[in-house]
Formats: structure tokens, sequence, C-alpha cells
């Protein structure tokens, strides 16, 4: 984790949105991007229930053999975590915080970050799918690879790097700097 007053999640949903995560998180700061290997980002519910927050599936991850995740690996103060865990919803049993490794240039780092319980599979809702794509912006200092990012390792079908990039430069004030390499 970190010293005893801070320490590091890992966000790959949602929290990928400065925005959100310091809505209740006033202490986040973006530590780096990094990636998660041997895991893959899926989108469901827990027991089936779609979240009446995002009225969709929702990011978790399951461990998956030569697959990755990416995302952000946020510093916080110790005095943010309950409200981390109440963001969630640990104490309802959705999701489990569990500590894992991930790599960034050359380190690894070890991350707290949350697995849901009781997953079933669910396409992600259009409002959740441009809170993550808004964490995106090709203008971000720290994000590069969206395709890749935004989808990686998914359950469901990528959207088209037509598509993406289309979603992107809608949603990206300074869109005359996409630079991204979209992969096919």
């Amino acid at each position: 984790m970190e010293n005893h007053h801070t320490f590091l999640y890992f966000a790959y949903g949602s929290n990928l949105l400065k925005e959100r995560l310091q809505l209740k998180n006033p202490s986040a700061t973006v530590h780096c991007v990094a990636r998660l290997k041997d895991y893959r980002l899926v989108f469901g519910n827990h027991r089936g229930l779609a979240s009446d927050r995002w009225h969709g599936g929702v990011a978790t991850i399951e461990h998956s053999l030569g697959d990755e995740v990416w995302g952000v690996v946020w510093r916080m103060n110790m005095s943010d975590l309950e409200s981390l865990d109440s963001q969630e919803n640990v104490t309802l049993g959705a999701y489990s915080p569990v500590e894992l490794s991930v790599k960034t240039k050359g380190q690894e780092l070890n991350c707290r970050t949350y697995v849901m319980n009781s997953c079933v599979y669910a396409p992600p809702s259009p409002q959740y799918l441009q809170v993550r794509l808004l964490s995106l912006c090709p203008c971000s200092e720290h994000l590069h690879d969206c395709r890749t990012y935004v989808m990686n390792s998914c359950v469901y079908a990528p959207p088209s790097p037509q598509y993406l990039q289309v979603r992107l430069l809608s949603l990206c004030p300074c869109s005359e700097h996409l630079h991204v390499k979209l992969q096919d």
C-alpha cells in the first residue's frame, strides 16, 4: 500500500474520472497509469441486479491469464478509505476490497482495488461508458491508449475504432489533439 497516512488505489471503472472520484474523496491525486496483469475487464451487476445509479452493467475485474487491465493509480489519504469503501458498496457486499500488484514503468506497486461479488455479466449503460470515455480525453496528461483502455479484454465486444474516434472527438474539447493510434 503506502505509509500509514496514505494508500494507493487502482481504478479501472467510473473512478477513472477525477471529478467523480474527488466528489467524496477529495485527497485523491493521480499517482500514475498502470496495468494489472492476468486480469480482464468485464461488465456486470452484483447478483444480476442493475444499479440504480448506472442502469446497466458496471466494471469489475476477473482473473484471466494473459490478459491485462489498464487503470489509474490514485494516492489517497487514509481518511478517505471509509468513503471509498462506501462508494464501492463494500458494506452491502457488492464489491470486496483486495490488494493487487500493478506494473508501471519498470516498477510494481501494491494497490487497493475492488472486485465485484456474485457478478452476473451485463452490458454497460451508455451513461457508464460515457463516464469511462470522458476520463480518456486525448488531451489528458496521463492517458494515451484509449481503445485498449476503454474496453480491454472485455466480455462484450469493444466498439470499433471508428466509433470510438467519433465518440472521443465529440467528448473532448481539444479534439484537434486526437493523436491516439487506435488499434484494430
